[in-house]
Order: C-alpha cells, then sequence, then structure tokens
C-alpha cells in the first residue's frame, strides 16, 4: 500500500487541501484511493508517536490502525492529511530549525507502516511569512529565543529535508512552494491521489476562487472551456496571467511583520528561500511541483 502523508501547520491549505480530496473520495475510493476523514486517524497517530517515544510500535500496530482508518475500506493508496503531523505552532520553530521534530514523527511514521510506500506532502514558504504565519503576535525577546540566537536568514527548508531524509530515507518526500500554491493546486491532488496530469478532479481551482474576483473566475473558467486542449503547462500560464488581473490586492499579500524586522532583512530572507528551493529541486529523494 502506498500511505501518501500531507502537513504542515504553518498555513490553511491543509484544511482545504482535505476538503477538496474529500469532495472527489467516491470516484477516488472506486480508482482504489482512500480518503478516510480526519476524525479517524489523528488523534489514533498522535497517540501512537506518543507511545512510540517510549518503545517499539506493536507488532499488530499497522493492522489495527489500518482496522480502525479503513473500516471495511479496502485500497491501494490512503491518504492523511494533518497540519500538525510535525507538531504544534508553537514548535514549528525551535533554536532556528524549521519543524525540528520532523525526522523523528517521519521515522515513527515508516515503522508503523513498516513495508508499505511512505510519501510525505509539504508545502514550503518564504521564512520571512513564515515565521509570522506561526509565531502571530510576539515580541523581540520571543523571536531571539525561538532562533535560538540564529540569524533569521539561516532558515533553510533544505535543512529540514535533510535531516529527514538522514532519518528516513526510504521516505519519499513531494514539496512545493506556498507562494505557488493557486497555480499548481490540481497537479498537487493529482499528485496525491496517483492520477493522471489533466485528469479531472472536482475542486481543481477551489484555492484559485477564493483569492479572485468573481468576474475573473467567470473569465477563467470560460476561457479554459473555449480553450480544452490547454497543456498543463498552458494552463498555468492562462491561471498566472488572470490572477495577475483579477486577484483580490489584500488576499495576495503576506504578512511579514515581526518586531526589529527591516524591508532589507524581508528582502535578503527572500533572496535565500528562493536559492535554497533551487538547491531542493536537484535533491535526491525530494520531488518539487513547479508551476
Amino acid at each position: 500500500m502506498q500511505v501518501i502523508v500531507h502537513t504542515g501547520a504553518h498555513n490553511t491549505d491543509e484544511d482545504r487541501l482535505m476538503k477538496c480530496l474529500l469532495r472527489n473520495k467516491q470516484s477516488l475510493s472506486e480508482g482504489g484511493v482512500a480518503v478516510p476523514g480526519p476524525g479517524k486517524y489523528r488523534e489514533l497517530l498522535a497517540q501512537s508517536f506518543r507511545a512510540m517515544s517510549e518503545g517499539e510500535p506493536a507488532a499488530d500496530a499497522r493492522e489495527v490502525l489500518l482496522d480502525a482508518i479503513l473500516d471495511d475500506e479496502t485500497a491501494d493508496r490512503m491518504i492523511l492529511s494533518n497540519p500538525f503531523f510535525f507538531g504544534a505552532k508553537r514548535i514549528a520553530v525551535i533554536d532556528g530549525l524549521l519543524y525540528p521534530t520532523a525526522p523523528e514523527r517521519v521515522a515513527h511514521l515508516q515503522k508503523l507502516f513498516s513495508g508499505d510506500q511512505v510519501r510525505v506532502f509539504l508545502a514550503l514558504r518564504n521564512p520571512a511569512s513564515f515565521l509570522p504565519a506561526v509565531l502571530g503576535t510576539t515580541t523581540p525577546a520571543t523571536l531571539k529565543e525561538v532562533m535560538g540566537g540564529r540569524d533569521p536568514r539561516e532558515l533553510r527548508w533544505s535543512e529540514t529535508l535533510n535531516r529527514i531524509r538522514a532519518t528516513a530515507p526510504d521516505v519519499q518526500l513531494t514539496v512545493w512552494c506556498h507562494e505557488d500554491s493557486p497555480l499548481i493546486w490540481g497537479p498537487i491532488i493529482r499528485d496525491m491521489a496517483g492520477l493522471q496530469p489533466g485528469e479531472k478532479i472536482v475542486g481543481a481551482f477551489d484555492l484559485l476562487a477564493e483569492i479572485m474576483s468573481s468576474e475573473g473566475m467567470q473569465k477563467f473558467r470560460a476561457y479554459l472551456h473555449q480553450h480544452p486542449r490547454l497543456s498543463e503547462s498552458q494552463k498555468r500560464d492562462v491561471t498566472a496571467v488572470f490572477l495577475e488581473r483579477f486577484g483580490i490586492p489584500e488576499l495576495l499579500e503576506e504578512e511579514l511583520d515581526l518586531p526589529g524586522w527591516t524591508d532589507e532583512l524581508v528582502a535578503d530572507m527572500t533572496e535565500i528561500y528562493d536559492a535554497d528551493v533551487e538547491r531542493i529541486q536537484s535533491s535526491p529523494g525530494v520531488s518539487l511541483i513547479l508551476p
């Protein structure tokens, strides 16, 4: 079985993604893809991880979990989504490390589903907006404590991914940039579900509809209807054009306000983030979904 886990506590896309998957639950089930409701597994997995911090999982742990999660459903692929799989927002950054508990959690997951193919999906995000998203209103003292004395410019997603790979090398990682999500929402869902590029899904433009005016969405859908043979790459180009013209400005802007931060610091962090994403693109065991 393929066990697909989606996580990331730094934005609201996780809930949107699960809602989209659940809207396609019936058709996916017919293709051997199970999308159980989050209530069936989030606490179960949390309990399992707590127990594994003190010892190895029981021999029948996998079977017990699958019976509880899938009920009587049979599947070749199971999709689980939990924004706090790597930990709550309060521990998303510790001593200047992004998701420091991620390697241990992924290793636990691999042990629980030993013999299965485990894949983890995670949205990356510019640390200049990631920190405000997970810290909220904070103070210079709290920020300094969270960073462990490190400069915010030192934050690297590649560091987190490398630590996960070192701990659980057999787990495939699939990542994308949160900033690109509206352009690649459909491909993200299809990749999770094991669908072919362009295969029809319900809600492929849900995220786009939240940040684009109603007029823009009507014209966008009309354009796609008039040009049914567009490739995925062409669709993304068209999406970018419509988003630039009809996007709702206040919904496109990201919060970058933390005590003591300057425009120069944010620009530096953004440039470093872009370079880090390029580095990740060639990392072994990591797939990067690009627009």
